[in-house]
């Protein structure tokens, strides 16, 4: 009877080891979470305008909150007459999640009167293939006949849509405010108008083997790219992020090439994706294609960065590149694309390109600035990087900045032929 006991007791035990491992295994094949900043400061927007929110600081400090559909927050800011401000909302879903038709999040600046300062800024959180994070922020740019100039305490407002039809759950946010210093005249004059730069890559791409790379969960824990060749793997609903130091007058070249997967994916709407966001975690572009379990290439060229960003013209992407300093790729595999029971992942080539922008009419080729190109001065811990000039990335500024603002007319009209240049490439 002992004898047959063991017997029981052994069987019991392997049951229960391998159920453990095929737990662990389920684990493991979950895409991973958002890492929130370390040190971060939990506090809970006000329900109502009239209340006074919790004060978020400018510099190096971050706050996480969360929010349920239909719900508006409100915070506090302080902004002074000659600092411009952006003030940023990271919402995450759970990776992989579906969300409904009418669910992300709007950021908006308020002045105490209720004026809107600058214009209310949308992300939604809508992706065929599968949620992933989305960020903006909202700002307050100091210039002439800018509303929203004077001193005082203004209100971001974080509002979420309509979960119909998707995940209902309250999604965590994270809030961060960085303040930009006064310009100085002496740095913008060192730039000349950039007239109309092209939007085409250079036509030899980094090559050569490529180098094993573990994207980060978001923008905390972002890898580190300098132009070259890497190599991640990413499974269905996995976002990763990556950062890469791009300066005064340089454009960014980012492919990221997915490889083939097990036979039998379903074809799946904007399965794989390359998002940019900029130092201050403003939105750049999102650009997608579908997959099928074949190869996909994914593309994105940006204009030069630092050039007239805050004067109001060239569209969202313009708006997007004001700043030298990190900026974020996002690369997403969607939760839809099946492995099978092996649950592997598919492997992605990461090819990225800083050089120094091109005219639209210079053709293609290397262009200048494009190798050796340093990217361990950038800024850290959400501090955004100032060129002071097109000097060595050596003399960078530790500031928040943004260089080229009031440059003239012949800068906003060749952002502008930029725009449209990208625009038929992208068609």
């Amino acid at each position: 009877m002992r004898g047959g006991l063991v017997v029981v007791a052994t069987a019991f035990g392997v049951l229960v080891g391998a159920a453990g491992k095929a737990e662990a295994a389920g684990a493991a094949d979950e895409p991973a979470a958002y890492r929130m900043a370390s040190g971060a400061t939990a506090v809970q927007g006000a329900g109502n305008s009239a209340d006074r929110g919790p004060e978020l600081k400018a510099g190096a400090s971050t706050y996480t909150d969360s929010i349920k559909p239909k719900e508006t927050k409100y915070y506090t800011v302080e902004l002074d007459a000659q600092s411009s401000a952006y003030v940023s909302a990271v919402a995450v879903p759970k990776a992989g999640s579906a969300m409904g038709l009418r669910d992300g999040i709007d950021v908006s600046l308020q002045a105490p009167d209720g004026t809107q300062c600058g214009t209310v800024r949308h992300r939604s959180f809508l992706s065929v293939g599968g949620a992933y994070p989305v960020a903006d922020y909202a700002e307050r740019v100091v210039k002439p006949g800018a509303a929203c100039g004077a001193p005082g305490s203004y209100r971001f407002v974080v509002e979420r849509g309509d979960a119909l039809g998707g995940d209902a759950s309250a999604v965590p946010i994270e809030l961060k405010y960085v303040a930009e210093p006064p310009q100085r005249t002496e740095s913008t004059d060192t730039l000349s108008a950039p007239g109309a730069w092209s939007s085409q890559a250079p036509s030899r791409p980094p090559q050569g083997t490529a180098e094993g790379v573990t994207g980060g969960t978001g923008f905390n824990d972002a890898a580190e790219l300098r132009p070259g060749t890497w190599r991640d793997e990413l499974r269905p609903g996995d976002t990763r992020f990556y950062r890469v130091s791009v300066d005064a007058g340089e454009q960014l070249f980012a492919d990221a090439e997915f490889g083939g997967a097990d036979k039998g994916v379903p074809m799946v709407i904007g399965g794989v994706r390359l998002g940019l966001n900029n130092a201050a975690r403003g939105f750049v572009m999102n650009k997608t294609t579908g997959y099928q379990g074949k190869p996909a290439t994914v593309s994105l060229a940006t204009p030069p960065a630092a050039y007239g960003g805050g004067a109001g013209g060239g569209g969202e992407v313009v708006r997007g590149m004001r700043f030298a300093g990190w900026y974020y790729l996002q690369v997403s595999l969607s939760p839809k694309v099946r492995q099978g029971a092996r649950g592997a992942g598919v492997p992605v080539t990461l090819r990225v390109d800083v050089a120094g922008a091109r005219k639209a009419d210079q053709g293609v080729g290397r262009s200048q600035g494009s190798g050796g190109h340093p990217g361990g001065e950038g800024g850290v811990g959400g501090e955004l990087v100032a060129s002071a000039g097109t000097g060595p990335r050596k003399e960078w500024l530790r500031t928040i900045g943004y260089v080229g603002i009031g440059t003239g007319a012949t800068l906003l009209l060749g952002l502008g032929v930029w725009t449209l240049l990208a625009r038929r490439r992208d068609g």
